[in-house]
């Protein structure tokens, strides 16, 4: 599939690694399969339409006769209409008000006494028998009936049924507070219910007849009919141009149900549709690999970029297509901060990259969303301004400053269409849910600051934010090179200021060279003695061999990379580490044993350093200043000419020797490197005049 699409990944070195083929191929296959399962699935008409907007598509004609939907108001208040005839079945029980009546006369007699007041006892009864005459039920079911718009219910007794309003019903409880209010009226004492126990003879006689009472309620709803007339075949539903007015709505409405709702469809048009989304994704999955083999064949060398993109432009879309499928909000999608996307691709890559992921995303994500032209352009708009406002990372306030113009972008992109359809001429007015959702996109892109640590972590990429961080002389290491090795601090500095200068002049990442600068050489704190800018008078170099003094000499590489590991400084700063130096040798050392052993065949494997070669252009900035600010301690007379030939002989050199053929530098590039350090080395070597003396 790669070979097809993208035959310039094929290169020599990559064939020899099969597993990174089959990891990109898995990568696009699963990505496809992801988006492919998660799509919501839509099939049959549909068309994006709101009332007091202008219909922007074709006129629409009906096909075949279909049923006219009633308005939602009128369909409301039939039903409540028809509702009121509604009454729900409750079973009564005969048994249990015979059974309570009969235990509780019984229980008086056995209880009471001949000072009971005359007639108490026909009193309860002839109450317990209106109570359960009138029905008890349960305290949720009293109120359900109440809710009701007849509120009352049919009670069934065998073969017949009488129908009972809830004032007549009763609780338990509210049955018991009956007689006492009786008992008030007739001034009886309440200790004398409490005394004969009328309250344990109090149940509910009714029970919720469900089946019966289901079945009455279907035939109310099918009482009334969700249709209020035709549209003809051949007949014109809307054209072009024209206000979406309420009959107009209920007519489409009313033709996208017709269509998928009430027509099934066949197995070859559920093929055709998933064939459909299968290729729409494709073709965009594809897109982007190509894209990347054509202008960033770098990022699809590197596994961690090539995860970090296909993260960034699947979790987008997935979340858009399980908002569209769940959130019944048409403008919901405009929430989501979309543009997350291009603030870290732009922050980690680059702005190319960045606005063709951004496109990516909201090109999988509008087909799962309604009023698909709108959102392109509202989201397109907000791509652009975040690349645009987003150039490097340094500080905490370019970040918001960049999601404020996010923010005032896609108002401006959505208010636009808003003026365009005269929706202030509509009797609706103007629609504010999306405005509200822009700006709650603006609050949710501001947690893109707390997401750039872990993303740096997880996918082993540096900002320019944490570049500056380790620029800071007061970390443990800087001011262990400082305090241990000062000469060779202060070498790194002019280092770090030479090559920076030469990446703004080239177009190089200037922070990351610089701060990959102050590192380079910190391998020098374990024997800092044997670095010549660290010496003052005594050379330990004297009393070693010269194989072993290089030896010396280019372990600093090997106890840098040490410390970097010690220290968890990110692999983008150890890889200058290990090619500052690239395969040269320690030449002093080995020239000088050439000439003491001129007769001989010199091993040049322990004066030569361990490498690799600069792989990229900061690399070769970084080895290049190195060299050149090293070389130009040892100048006796600092002339225009002297540093003139000195830089020259230094980076020709480097580029005679091959060490800058695995990196991108061009030889125009070369050329402002040069001319750049033959003018600051000027600068920072200048000669002083000679003060004059006042004579005595």
């Amino acid at each position: 599939m790669f070979y097809y699409f993208c035959p310039t990944l094929y290169t020599k070195p990559m064939r020899r690694n099969i597993a990174t083929h089959i990891y990109r191929t898995i990568v696009v296959l699963a990505s496809i399969a992801l988006l492919v399962v998660f799509l919501p699935r839509s099939g049959g008409v549909h068309y994006e339409f709101s009332i007091g907007k202008p219909w922007h598509d074709s006129p629409v004609i009906a096909k075949e006769t279909f049923p006219l939907l009633k308005p939602d108001s009128l369909l409301k208040a039939e039903r409540e209409n028809a509702m009121k005839g509604y009454r729900p079945v409750f079973e009564m029980n005969p048994d249990v008000a015979a059974l309570q009546i009969g235990n509780f006369s019984r229980h008086y007699d056995d209880v009471m006494d001949e000072t009971a007041p005359e007639g108490l006892k026909q009193l309860l009864l002839s109450k317990l028998t209106e109570m359960y005459e009138g029905g008890i039920v349960t305290a949720d079911e009293l109120e359900d009936i109440r809710n009701l718009p007849s509120r009352s219910i049919t009670i069934s007794v065998g073969n017949e049924g009488k129908p009972q309003t809830a004032g007549k019903l009763h609780t338990c409880k509210s049955a018991y507070e009956s007689l006492v209010a009786e008992a008030d009226s007739s001034r009886l004492p309440h200790s004398l219910l409490q005394k004969c126990g009328v309250n344990r003879y109090i149940k509910e006689n009714m029970s919720y007849d469900k089946e019966r009472s289901e079945s009455l309620l279907e035939s109310v709803n099918r009482s009334v009919s969700k249709y209020r007339g035709e549209i003809q075949a051949g007949q014109e539903i809307v054209h072009r141009g024209q206000i979406v007015d309420q009959d107009t709505y209920l007519a489409l409405s009313s033709m996208e149900t017709f269509y998928n709702n009430g027509q099934k469809k066949s197995r070859a048009e559920k093929l055709c549709q998933a064939s459909g989304n299968i290729l729409y994704i494709s073709i965009i999955v594809v897109c982007v690999f190509i894209f990347l083999s054509r202008f960033r064949p770098d990022y699809l060398r590197r596994n961690n970029t090539v995860l970090f993109l296909t993260v960034m432009t699947l979790i987008f879309p997935l979340i858009t297509f399980s908002l569209a499928k769940h959130v019944p909000t048409p403008y919901i999608c405009f929430v989501v901060p979309y543009c997350i996307v291009p603030i870290f691709v732009s922050v980690f890559m680059d702005s190319r990259t960045a606005f063709f992921a951004h496109l990516t995303v909201v090109l999988l994500s509008a087909v799962a969303v309604p009023y698909h032209f709108e959102f392109l352009f509202t989201e397109v708009v907000a791509g652009f301004v975040a690349v645009f406002s987003m150039k490097q990372l340094t500080q905490r306030s370019e970040l918001f400053t960049t999601i404020v113009f996010i923010t005032m972008g896609s108002l401006l992109a959505y208010f636009s269409f808003d003026l365009t359809n005269m929706v202030f001429f509509s009797d609706e007015g103007l629609e504010l849910t999306p405005y509200y959702l822009i700006l709650g996109n603006g609050v949710l892109l501001s947690i893109s600051y707390l997401l750039l640590f872990p993303i740096e972590r997880i996918f082993k990429f540096t900002s320019n934010v944490t570049l500056i961080e380790l620029s800071n002389t007061n970390n443990e290491i800087l001011r262990r090179l400082s305090e241990e090795a000062p000469g060779t601090f202060q070498h790194s500095m002019q280092v770090a200021n030479l090559a920076a200068e030469v990446a703004n002049k080239i177009g190089a990442n200037s922070q990351l060279v610089r701060t990959a600068a102050l590192y380079h050489d910190i391998g020098k704190i374990e024997n800092p003695a044997f670095f010549t800018e660290n010496q003052s008078g005594n050379n330990p170099h004297d009393d070693l061999t010269y194989t072993h003094s290089a030896r010396i000499i280019i372990a600093h590489v090997a106890n840098g990379l040490a410390l970097a590991e010690k220290h968890k400084l990110p692999s983008v700063i150890t890889d200058f580490i290990s090619t500052h130096h690239g395969t040269s040798k320690a030449k002093y050392f080995y020239i000088s044993q050439k000439k003491k052993h001129p007769d001989e065949e010199i091993d040049e494997k322990p004066f030569t350093y361990p490498g690799p070669n600069p792989s990229t252009l900061e690399q070769a900035i970084l080895m290049m200043a190195d060299a050149v600010e090293a070389s130009s301690r040892s100048l006796k007379e600092y002339t225009g000419e002297n540093v003139n030939e000195l830089v020259d002989r230094i980076v020709d050199t480097q580029v005679k020797e091959g060490y800058f053929n695995e990196c991108p530098i061009t030889f125009q590039a070369i050329a402002k490197a040069k001319s750049v350090f033959k003018d600051k080395l000027k600068t920072i070597y200048h000669t002083r005049i000679t003060y004059p003396e006042l004579g005595k």
